[in-house]
C-alpha cells in the first residue's frame, strides 16, 4: 500500500457494522419466553382455564348430584376412590368436577368484574388527564368511591339484590374503578407532557384523534398491565365474599363457597375444605406471577 492509499483510508470514516445491519431488537414475547417462573405460571393458569372452559367434557361426574360416598378422601389417601380423584364433600358430592364447576364461575366473576371496573376507571382516569377542567371533579369522585370496601359493598348490595353471583360482580366492579382511574391518570399525566402531544394540537388534530392516536396508544400497554396484577386480587376478593355467603347461591359450586362449605369438616375431613382453597391460592399466584412478568417485557425502560 502507498503511502497516498494509506492517507486515503484514514481520511475516511469507519463506517459501524450496526449500520449494515441494524441489530434487531426482541421481541416482548421472547423475552417473556426467558422468565421461567412467567412460563410455568402462565402454563398453569392455562391449564385451569383450558379445565374452566371444557369442564362438562372434563368432569367426571355430575358436580351437583349427591352419593353414598360421604367424605371419601382423595386417592393418594388411605381409604381413597379412584372413582373420586380429589374425594367427596360432606354431601357426596365429587370434588374434582366442583371444581373445575367452580373454577369456571370464580374466573368469570374475576374477568367480567375486572374487566369492567379496568375499562370504566382506565377512561374515567384517561379523561381526567386529557380535559384538566374535569380532573378535581372526578378525582374526587374516586376518592369517594375509595372509602368504600369491596366487602361492605358487596354486603350492601346482596341486602338489595339478594344473594347472587351478579352483586358481587358489581361490588369488584365498582371497588376496581377508583384504582384503575388514578393509575391511568398518572400514566396519562406523564403523556399529556410529551413533545408529540403539543404537536399534535399545533397540526390541528381533534381531541378525539388526539385521545385515540397519541393518549391511548401510549397509555395502553401500562394499563393491561395494572390490570392483569388486579384480576388476581380482585379473584381473592371475590373468594372471600364467596366465603362470607355472599356469592353463589348453592348448590351452585363456586370455589369460595366451597371452602366455606368445608369448614364444618376441617377436623377429620380436610380436604373439603383445603382443596378449593388452594385451586383459588394457585390463580392468585399464577396471575400476579405472570402480570409481574408482563410488566417487565412491557416496560419501555426495562427494554434493550
Amino acid at each position: 500500500m502507498t503511502l497516498a492509499e494509506a492517507s486515503t483510508v484514514a481520511a475516511a470514516p469507519a463506517v459501524p457494522p450496526e449500520d449494515a445491519a441494524p441489530p434487531r431488537r426482541k421481541s416482548w414475547f421472547r423475552r417473556l419466553l426467558r422468565d421461567k417462573a412467567a412460563v410455568a405460571a402462565m402454563t398453569v393458569l392455562g391449564i385451569i382455564i383450558f379445565g374452566a372452559i371444557f369442564a362438562p367434557l372434563l368432569a367426571t361426574h355430575d358436580p351437583y348430584v349427591n352419593s353414598r360416598s360421604v367424605m371419601t378422601p382423595p386417592v393418594w389417601q388411605a381409604g381413597g376412590d379412584p372413582a373420586h380423584l380429589l374425594g367427596t364433600d360432606g354431601q357426596g358430592r365429587d370434588i374434582f368436577s366442583r371444581i373445575l364447576y367452580g373454577s369456571r364461575l370464580t374466573l368469570l366473576i374475576g374477568l367480567i368484574s375486572v374487566g369492567i371496573g379496568g375499562f370504566i376507571g382506565s377512561m374515567i382516569g384517561l379523561l381526567s388527564a386529557f380535559y384538566t377542567r374535569l380532573d378535581a371533579w372526578l378525582m374526587r369522585l374516586m376518592d369517594m368511591m375509595l372509602s368504600f370496601p369491596a366487602i361492605l359493598l358487596g354486603l350492601a348490595l346482596v341486602a338489595v339484590m339478594g344473594q347472587g353471583a351478579v352483586p358481587v360482580i358489581i361490588a369488584l366492579a365498582v371497588s376496581s374503578i377508583p384504582d384503575c382511574a388514578r393509575i391511568s391518570r398518572g400514566i396519562a399525566v406523564g403523556v399529556m407532557k410529551m413533545e408529540f402531544i403539543e404537536a399534535g394540537r399545533a397540526v390541528g388534530l381533534s381531541d378525539r384523534d388526539l385521545f385515540r392516536k397519541y393518549l391511548l396508544r401510549n397509555c395502553i400497554s401500562s394499563i393491561m398491565i395494572f390490570i392483569s396484577l388486579r384480576f388476581g386480587q380482585v379473584i381473592l376478593i371475590g373468594a372471600a365474599l364467596s366465603f362470607l355467603g355472599l356469592g353463589a347461591r348453592p348448590p351452585m359450586a363456586e370455589l369460595g363457597m366451597m371452602a366455606s362449605q368445608g369448614r364444618d369438616y376441617l377436623l377429620f375431613a380436610p380436604h373439603i375444605a383445603v382443596i378449593p382453597s388452594v385451586v383459588i391460592f394457585i390463580i392468585v399466584l399464577c396471575a400476579n406471577v405472570a402480570g409481574d412478568a408482563l410488566r417487565d417485557v412491557l416496560d419501555p425502560r426495562l427494554q434493550a
